[in-house]
């Protein structure tokens, strides 16, 4: 991991409204397979976005998930949905269908693509780069690092055709190419960590599920009696509203489901992800290159963002209970195509010497982490309070005492 990188630069129930409030929209509460969208950090209602006038951005590190992606291991829930919706087409002509299931008398089919990057993730990760260039416009690096994943490579290539232009003069380096023998923007921790275990993400989820898919269920087979719609099915029906969104744009399952609905979808992604690769696993050296661009997963911002201490929950999350007013939210933090953009920035009167400033989604996060050095009207923080409040976790190296403890070799 590359820290030193860092420091080197919905329904009618009360909590449901109020969470939701009148901007409720679908597309930006899918957990971390929604699509892009500016995030709302609850910590930075107050926050000025805009930086002095005196200051001046002079070295950004910008950490980016992939686009819009087809499913992965979901897809065969979207593919048993459509096998009961086939065997169940006689009953569904007859039915008497109501208008949020009218869709379906012309059958519903899934296209989806599986693993690979979108039409749409690719139109992401294009006017990100697009918007970078206007925002940085002083900043040029000729080296892109990237995980080896497909998507990933894919998404590094269309945001540099957004950033430089055509026959850009930069190189694409892969993690493989390189010699660290532990990387950030991998997918998983991998053979560096062997200990790690993804089976408490998976029972988290499984807990939580138990609790809420059975409600959904019931109330398709009470829409639509005669199909038999399972848990799987429902799980299908939900993943295919946000696959759909991915690879299309619109799906006719999003307008299935109420609030309160996708209100417990998205709370179960959060916690297999605070489960899987965030707060369970908190726990290179920087150069001087004013500018690092950096392309993985949503994991890549997670391991940040804990290994930091920012949007940590306490107490934790529970797979027993919705926290409403939580700050691990995937749909904010790790939507697809998500960017961490970390800047330092100097000015000749506003502050005494280089600060730090978390964007993150194109909004600020607040750097609560520095405690009482944080600034409350930008949050953002001197380079060395951040630094010295990062000691513990820029302590750690590989294979170190503490390391072993939490890995093993």
């Amino acid at each position: 991991m590359r820290i030193q990188a860092i420091l080197g630069l919905l329904s009618s129930t009360p909590f449901v409204q109020e969470y939701f409030n009148i901007n409720y929209n679908v597309l930006n509460h899918l957990g971390s397979i929604s699509p892009y969208h500016r995030a709302r950090h609850y910590d930075a209602s107050e926050i000025d976005p805009e930086l002095p006038i005196d200051c001046t951005v002079d070295q950004v590190m910008l950490m980016h998930r992939h686009g819009s992606r087809g499913p992965i291991g979901e897809h065969r829930y979207i593919e048993r949905l459509v096998q009961t919706l086939y065997d169940a087409t006689d009953v569904i002509q007859e039915a008497e269908l109501p208008r949020e299931l009218e869709f379906l008398r012309a059958g519903y089919n899934s296209s989806l693509t599986p693993h690979n990057l979108t039409i749409l993730g690719r139109k992401e990760l294009f006017d990100h780069g697009v918007e970078f260039a206007l925002k940085y416009p002083h900043l040029t690096t000729d080296v892109i690092l990237s995980s080896d994943s497909g998507r990933v490579v894919e998404s590094a290539r269309w945001f540099a055709l957004g950033l430089f232009g055509l026959d850009p003069d930069v190189r694409i380096v892969t993690v493989s190419d390189t010699d660290d023998p532990v990387s950030w923007i991998t997918p998983a921790p991998g053979p560096a960590c062997p200990k790690f275990d993804y089976s408490f993400g998976r029972q988290a989820t499984l807990t939580w599920s138990k609790l809420y898919m059975p409600v959904i269920t019931e109330r398709l087979n009470t829409l639509l009696p005669g199909v038999g719609f399972t848990e799987d099915d429902t799980h299908g029906a939900l993943f295919a509203c946000a696959y759909d969104l991915a690879t299309h744009g619109v799906s006719p399952w999003c307008g299935v489901f109420r609030p309160d609905e996708l209100a417990n979808f998205e709370y179960e992604r959060d916690i297999l992800m605070d489960a899987s690769c965030a707060y369970t696993f908190k726990n290179s050296k920087g150069d001087s290159r004013p500018l690092y661009l950096e392309f993985g997963h949503d994991v890549t911002i997670l391991f940040a963002l804990s290994a930091l201490g920012l949007a940590e929950d306490d107490p934790p999350l529970s797979p027993n209970e919705l926290r409403p007013g939580r700050k691990f939210r995937t749909s904010e933090l790790t939507p697809f195509a998500a960017n961490m953009v970390w800047e330092k920035f100097t000015c000749t009167s506003s502050y005494d010497g280089p600060q730090i400033r978390l964007i993150l989604n194109d909004a600020t996060l607040p750097l609560t982490i520095c405690g009482q050095g944080m600034d409350p009207i930008l949050g953002t923080c001197s380079l060395d309070t951040f630094v010295n409040a990062n000691h513990y976790s820029t302590s750690i190296r590989f294979r170190d005492k503490t390391w072993n403890a939490t890995c093993g070799v």
